[in-house]
């Protein structure tokens, strides 16, 4: 599969999961911060949680690495949880923002 489609289809599945406190997925939520791959489908994943005191920190990093694991072509998932840049609601899209009724 090409990179970019590789790609396309690694966002999708991020895309499945979703905070449960907040009804929206966490690409869209902003919470994913970088996502980059190599020639051999080995995937490095940084994502944050809402708040370091978040409910889900034990569970939902290992969520998006499972989901992740699961596309055609990736052979290995990392997903690193960073506390830097902190989350804030300007991360978030339009589209959760809207979701949220905060525009």
């Amino acid at each position: 599969m090409p990179a970019e489609n590789l790609h396309d289809e690694i966002i999708a599945a991020i895309k499945t999961v979703f905070d449960p406190e907040i009804p929206v997925n966490v690409w869209e939520l902003g919470m994913i911060y970088r996502v980059e791959m190599d020639e051999l489908g080995c995937v490095e994943i940084d994502m944050t949680l809402t708040s370091p005191a978040c409910p889900v920190a034990g569970t939902l990093p290992g969520e998006v690495e499972s989901k992740v694991a699961a596309v055609d072509g990736v052979s290995a998932v990392k997903v690193a949880l960073v506390w830097e840049p902190a989350w804030h609601q300007g991360l978030m899209s339009e589209a959760a923002r809207l979701e949220l009724g905060l525009l």
